[in-house]
């Protein structure tokens, strides 16, 4: 195959992982609550954590960042961008997977996996910046959404100029499903860590 078709390749395989919706599945089977209709209606693992499985909510987050990261490192194996293309595919996937009419989650999980496939420093720093902030403001929102605002710039600076293009795509998407979370936190609303919702 030419380049061309390798990162077709990448594209497919990317999405097809991260549309895996891990956190509908496990709760099903664990004969929980359907997640969409509870909560925020999403599939990740926040929302997972409001059927009061802790368990399954850590599996959720585990397998979501897992399939990020496998996309990444698949695609990077079939083609010099294939990495950055499986990864934006499987993150897509995760936000909008084609067996939920397009409803999923808001991408952190998959987005700090995709990170890990592509630079692994960058996503520590992910890691820091995230819980410096939600242990300082108490909103776990604030702290997804300040450390995806930094990974593009880590890996700018860090001499990954695609990669930070791409992820910087994704922190753009991520904003945009957290708006309504964005909306509370000017409001002062917003549910605070360990806060009943």
């Amino acid at each position: 195959m030419n380049s061309i078709n390798y990162d077709l390749l990448a594209l497919a395989i990317g999405y097809l992982l991260g549309s895996i919706p891990f956190g509908l599945l496990l709760t099903r089977l664990a004969g929980t609550t359907d997640l969409r209709s509870i909560g925020s209606g999403n599939i990740g693992a926040t929302n997972v954590l409001r059927t009061g499985r802790k368990d399954l909510a850590a599996a959720t987050l585990l397998l979501d960042g897992l399939k990020g990261m496998v996309a990444a490192l698949i695609g990077a194996s079939l083609s010099p961008e294939g990495g950055m293309i499986a990864g934006l595919a499987a993150f897509i996937g995760h936000v909008a997977p084609v067996w939920l009419q397009f409803k999923g989650g808001k991408g952190v999980a998959t987005f700090l996996g995709v990170l890990f496939g592509l630079d692994w420093p960058t996503a520590l720093i992910f890691c820091v910046v995230w819980l410096s902030a939600a242990a300082l403001s108490r909103y776990s929102s604030l702290g997804a959404l300040t450390a995806s605002a930094a990974a593009p710039i880590a890996l700018f600076m860090l001499g990954h100029r695609g990669e930070a293009f791409v992820v910087a795509v994704m922190a753009a998407i991520i904003y945009y499903r957290h708006r309504e979370n964005i909306a509370r936190l000017r409001a002062g609303t917003e549910t605070r860590i360990g806060q009943k919702a």
